[in-house]
């Protein structure tokens, strides 16, 4: 259940109509409200306000009808120009990351500012009344429809402004940045899980017990599994699941999910309460995929360093990020497979992501679609360097050397003048000169 409330969430702060529904709420109840108040209040006492609106029914009405035809011209004009930007987006860095301009909480709210904006005044009209002996102004209401005008001016200005820098290559990369970031602060605190443990031997553990196998039931990219439930589970059922998937994986119907051990205490009426802990959907998110974040960024520089972009500045800022990502991960304790029980009874092995499989997505397609291009080649041997300069794991320094010779070597195939064949050798012994200055002292 938990997973699903996470999956819906994440849904909820992508869409364009969540937010301006919630604003258009609030001025639908705010209308009332105030025009409640200028009911109940009397009309000299209103009229005594100098920053009260104080004109009659014609002048009430001709205000309210063309804030609101205002407003709703506009809110198709925001609407047009967040397309445009998204069109843009999408065809310069990527149709995958949409998400994260649709989820910009500054389009939402001025996109829901106009829109309320424009049922309030459109609600505030309906009460004006111009019977003879049957005659109301709402003065307070109206003021505050020009209020909502006047602070909607700013909005405007304020939403150019927002577009004009959040389509800006550098800004997307940044976003981009701190996004991955949240991710590796989710999954990768400073202490988590146990270190370097080794899966259990179930076959010793149960001889003669064969797994249970809870497999999918629809297609799908995984993107949350819900620890928790699978936790209480093992823990109520008194068994040990086997995870062989993990978020970003696509995962066909039918195919395992997790082992159970031993099977018998697993009936098959209760896999669909394991299945439910296992969140499918069309596409990957970065919400417990810290590969999938890396991906992000690796899409926009592999894009940027395509024919038909050519731009290698923007791949080296993809890098830059992506240094000081890797940068954090080799000083982060990663969490082994074993998980454990307040009892310290093994109830779930995992399959943890490791240093090796996030650099292998990172540094492989940057090799491959670098080789002929001697800036980008450079900066990444200089990224694994100041990489290599915080690296403390045996493991972690063996795959950053593994990565830097497979880059000289293909940088010394494809590039074709000897200086810059020179300039990338003398970067590569940068790298190994790096690694060797590292103690590789284990972290406690």
């Amino acid at each position: 259940m938990r997973a699903q409330i996470l999956k819906y969430w994440d849904l909820v702060r992508s869409s364009f109509w969540f937010l301006p529904s919630l604003m258009a709420a609030a001025a639908v109840g705010l209308s009332f409200i105030t025009v409640a108040v200028d009911q109940s209040a009397t009309q000299q006492w209103l009229r005594r306000l100098d920053w009260v609106y104080n004109g009659g029914t014609e002048g009430a009405s001709a205000v309210l009808q063309t804030i609101a035809g205002s407003m709703i011209t506009i809110a198709g004009v925001v609407f047009s120009l967040t397309l445009v930007a998204l069109s843009l987006a999408s065809s310069q860095f990527g149709p995958r990351l949409l998400r994260n301009f649709m989820r910009d909480t500054a389009n939402q709210l001025v996109l829901g500012t106009f829109i309320s904006t424009f049922l309030y005044c459109l609600l505030v009209l309906r009460t004006i009344r111009r019977e003879e002996g049957s005659v109301f102004v709402p003065h307070l209401s109206v003021t505050l429809g020009v209020v909502f005008a006047l602070a909607s001016l700013w909005v405007l200005i304020y939403f150019i402004h927002h577009v004009s820098v959040s389509i800006q290559a550098d800004e997307v990369i940044a976003r981009v940045g701190a996004e991955l970031d949240d991710t590796m602060n989710r999954l990768f605190p400073e202490h988590l899980g146990e270190d370097a443990d080794e899966p259990a031997d179930l076959s010793r553990r149960h001889e003669g017990s064969p797994p249970r196998v809870v497999s999918a039931g629809s297609d799908g990219y995984l993107q949350i599994v819900d620890a928790e439930t699978l936790m209480r589970f093992a823990q109520d059922t008194d068994t040990v699941l086997h995870l062989v998937r993990r978020p970003g994986h696509y995962i066909v119907q039918g195919t395992p999910l997790l082992h159970a051990t031993p099977a018998d205490r697993v009936p098959e009426d209760m896999q669909q309460q394991l299945q439910r802990a296992f969140v499918l959907d069309n596409q990957r998110t970065a919400a417990q995929d810290v590969e999938f974040a890396i991906l992000q960024l690796v899409e926009i520089a592999t894009r940027a360093l395509s024919p038909g972009i050519n731009d290698p500045y923007t791949a080296i800022a993809c890098i830059d990020r992506l240094g000081s990502a890797f940068c954090r991960l080799a000083q982060r304790r990663f969490p082994g497979a074993c998980r454990y029980d307040d009892a310290r009874q093994l109830r779930i092995i995992a399959l943890p992501y490791t240093f090796s499989d996030l650099a292998d997505a990172a540094f492989n397609p940057l090799r491959n679609y670098a080789r002929g291009s001697v800036e980008v080649t450079i900066r990444l041997l200089e990224s694994i360097a100041v990489v290599a300069s915080v690296t403390t794991r045996a493991a972690d320094r063996a795959t950053l050397q593994r990565h830097a010779g497979m880059i000289a070597r293909g940088a010394a195939e494809a590039l074709p003048e000897e200086a810059d064949r020179r300039e990338v050798d003398a970067r590569h012994h940068a790298v190994r000169q790096a690694l060797a200055d590292t103690t590789g002292h284990e972290p406690a």
